[in-house]
């Protein structure tokens, strides 16, 4: 009797977060499955002009802006998610070996998870703008060009190379605060008698690091990797932080743009009430998304149960 009363006081606790994952995780992800299959939907009036296997699948593999999307997410994944995991990792055991102020570096560094993306994403425009940003300003000092011939980087003519290069500046520093947190734990549960006996040994710092640190790390290494990937295939809210809703520099043409696979989707979906197919379009581009994502996590996974050591 007292087990059944637990049970229910469980599912009526779980009952308002259960009610939530159905409406707005489960829900979404079953009608995008039913809509992929419905040919021509018109969301106002619910008509269709027929069923399709692949025909939506189809229309946006072949779309040049489904391939351009493609590229930015691809190049923001493996260039931005690497570079962030190491710059973390080093910063991380900077932070833990120093005693004084710690505190306070931690809490520096911490700064970008509780900051808004959008208002972040403005402020790094405004630090690679051409003439007044603070990029450009540094830059200077060795000798590149300033003030009205300076470099473009977020502003109109500006190379998709350059947006780019801006955008992963902005997408590393805004994923280094939550990698920095969890290494920062991690490293301080390591048992300190490794390190004391290295120290005993005079064992150089970087055999330390690769001998004892990264491999006591590798289960954190593991989680911030696989989290960082999906993450960064959903990027969208950095794109249009720093660019608007137009997802390029101002002036920008199409093959430059800076669309990503969440963009796309969106773009979709901002044409639903004027477009038919549009939803289905829409549903086919998170389908696509989705199983690219889960393709890379299952390998990381799969790799990982041979390299991480618990």
């Amino acid at each position: 009797m007292l087990e059944r009363q637990s049970n229910v006081k469980a599912w009526l606790y779980l009952a308002p977060a259960m009610l939530l994952l159905l409406l707005f995780t489960l829900y979404p992800l079953v009608n995008a499955f039913v809509l992929v299959f419905l040919e021509n939907y018109n969301l106002l009036t619910g008509d269709i002009t027929g069923f399709t296997f692949l025909g939506n699948f189809k229309e946006i593999l072949t779309d040049r802006m489904f391939l351009t999307a493609l590229k930015n997410t691809a190049i923001i994944v493996f260039v931005s998610v690497p570079v962030s995991v190491i710059v973390a990792l080093v910063i991380s055991v900077f932070l833990n070996s120093i005693k004084r102020f710690q505190m306070i570096f931690q809490t520096i560094f911490f700064l970008p998870y509780v900051t808004n993306a959008i208002a972040v994403g403005m402020a790094f425009a405004f630090i690679f703008n051409k003439e007044y940003g603070l990029f450009n300003m540094v830059l200077g000092w060795f000798g590149a060009p300033t003030g009205s011939e300076a470099i473009v980087w977020v502003n109109a003519g500006a190379t998709w190379g350059r947006a780019m290069f801006a955008l992963l500046v902005y997408t590393v520093w805004g994923g280094l605060a939550f990698k920095i947190m969890v290494f920062l734990s991690g490293l301080q549960s390591i048992d300190k008698q490794y390190y004391d006996a290295a120290r005993i040994d005079a064992t150089p710092r970087w055999r330390v690091f690769s001998r004892i640190t990264v491999p006591l790390l590798s289960p954190m290494i593991m989680y911030i990797t696989i989290t960082s990937f999906i993450g960064a295939f959903k990027a969208y809210r950095t794109v249009i932080g720093m660019f608007g809703p137009t997802l390029a520099p101002p002036g920008s043409l199409s093959k430059d743009s800076l669309i990503t696979l969440v963009g796309l989707v969106y773009e979709e979906v901002k044409n639903i009430t004027v477009l038919p197919g549009a939803a289905s379009r829409a549903a086919a581009a998170a389908i696509i998304l989705f199983a690219i994502t889960l393709v890379f996590t299952g390998l990381q996974v799969m790799v990982g149960k041979k390299r991480v050591h618990y």
